[in-house]
């Protein structure tokens, strides 16, 4: 399937940057995270960092198609602070990002439209610091197989390329491996095809990337 994208944007590592605007200042910190979790610890983090701050308003979008997100307005007007952010993030097509605005009030009311700018601005310098980086979604698979299946396991392998993360070869052989999503479905019907036509039994199963 060539026109398949298995190809998404994010950050390469954390980046900050510092705004103001009429008197408010804004640090803005820029996270990679790929789940819920790891974006309430940094969150968390910079709550006890910057504890004497007015707000700390975040938006994060996750999954390969981006299609996991929030948004947060700690006490700023509704979809004033946390909305922005994520438009920034949407409009960059980015994914697997976290961007929290903490800001220090300064004295002068921003009105609803002044409070949505300075946000947007500040998620925006904030993902100007950054560097963007281009990944590819994969597969994780275990191939199960029998010694004498080796070689017919092996020709497959090097026919599609795909990154070797385990292996054993004793009398029950397997191998755990990652190959890009695009490639992954026509990859499974090979061994698919080895068990219908020479009568294989080789198995194989998607994993989890951290099992």
């Amino acid at each position: 399937m060539e026109d398949y994208k298995d190809t998404y944007l994010t950050i390469k590592e954390p980046v900050e940057s510092l705004g103001r605007e009429r008197g408010s200042k804004f640090l803005s910190f820029a996270y990679p995270v790929t789940t819920p979790e790891e974006a309430d610890a940094r969150v968390d983090a910079l709550r006890k960092k910057y504890h004497d701050a007015t707000h700390h308003c975040f938006a994060w979008r996750m999954g390969f198609k981006g299609d996991m997100a929030r948004q947060y307005d700690d006490g700023e007007p509704p979809s004033t602070a946390g909305r922005p952010i994520l438009g920034q993030i949407l409009s960059a097509g980015l994914t697997d990002i976290l961007i929290v605005v903490v800001r220090y009030f300064g004295g002068t009311k921003l009105g609803v439209p002044g409070l949505i700018a300075a946000y947007r601005d500040a998620a925006l310098s904030v993902i100007e610091a950054a560097e963007v980086v281009e990944k590819v979604k994969s597969r994780r698979l275990r191939i199960q197989f029998t010694y004498g299946e080796m070689n017919a396991v092996m020709r497959v392998l090097k026919n599609y390329s795909p990154d070797v993360v385990e292996q054993s070869f004793d009398l029950d052989c397997y191998m755990v491996v990652d190959i890009r999503e695009a490639l992954a479905d026509a990859f499974v019907s090979q061994f698919e095809h080895l068990n219908d036509v020479k009568k294989t039994k080789i198995t194989i199963k998607t994993l989890s990337s951290d099992e």
